[in-house]
């Protein structure tokens, strides 16, 4: 068996809402709000190198934990879905810090552009982090990629999700402005904050406050059992 390492080359690099992990949806089309752009980088810039993809609805990405590049790895980790109490093995789970820092989602392909020799794919329902390396892309194949009857041991159901979200009187005035650039900022708030991207260990409703960036913005949000409480939507704080 040959040990010989390989070297993956990026093949572009996607601009996402996401400049910070945290509020990131931990599944990719969860908030299909979230739009990403991915700029191909050269050589791969060739407009036939994607002929026939944009007959497809759906594409495969494949991409590096680029943050993760210098961490170790684990063989035992804590996954979000059971509390992060319980461990498992790290192939038994979709966590970031794996042992060659690749990670997969299923997005929908919006959009192909070539704009002068610039090659750009528009998606959504992305879960990546800004400036994400993209090293391969793929069609999603319906009869062959969706298994109805999979088992899926602890992830078998889809996680509780809260359905309301509220937004201060000063949240309200914000978004006015801020709508004209983002004109589906508010949905996509909801969106992240259904799914309370709180720490796992979060299970019960608290007085805290929390702070996600959202493109140039900080969402300060809290959450209890009924909705979600937008606070406010201010210019971000560099961290």
């Amino acid at each position: 068996m040959s040990t010989d390492n390989f070297e993956i080359t990026p093949i572009g690099f996607i601009s996402t809402p996401f400049k910070q992990k945290f509020g990131i949806p931990r599944q990719s089309g969860i908030a299909g709000s979230a739009i990403g752009k991915i700029q191909i980088a050269k050589p791969f810039n060739d407009i036939n190198a994607f002929r026939g993809l944009e007959k497809f609805s759906h594409i495969w990405l494949t991409f590096c934990f680029h943050l993760h590049r210098d961490k170790a790895w684990s063989p035992l980790i804590r996954p979000p879905r059971l509390g992060g109490n319980e461990k498992i093995g790290v192939f038994a789970s979709r966590s970031t810090f794996r042992p060659n820092n690749l990670g997969q989602s299923v997005v929908s392909l919006k959009k192909i552009e070539r704009v002068k020799n610039d090659i750009w794919l528009t998606v959504g329902g992305i879960d990546l982090l800004d400036q994400t390396p993209i090293v391969d892309i793929k069609p999603y194949i319906p009869y062959a990629d969706s298994i109805p009857y999979a088992e899926a041991g602890y992830a078998s159901k889809p996680p509780k999700v809260c359905d309301k979200t509220e937004f201060s009187e000063l949240a309200q005035k914000q978004l006015i402005s801020i709508s004209k650039k983002y004109p589906d900022i508010a949905t996509l708030i909801h969106q992240l904050l259904s799914q309370d991207p709180r720490p796992a260990y979060k299970d019960k409703e608290d007085d805290r406050e929390y702070t996600m960036s959202l493109y140039d913005f900080d969402v300060r949000w809290q959450w209890n059992l009924k909705f979600n409480f937008v606070v406010s939507i201010t210019d971000a704080v560099k961290r």
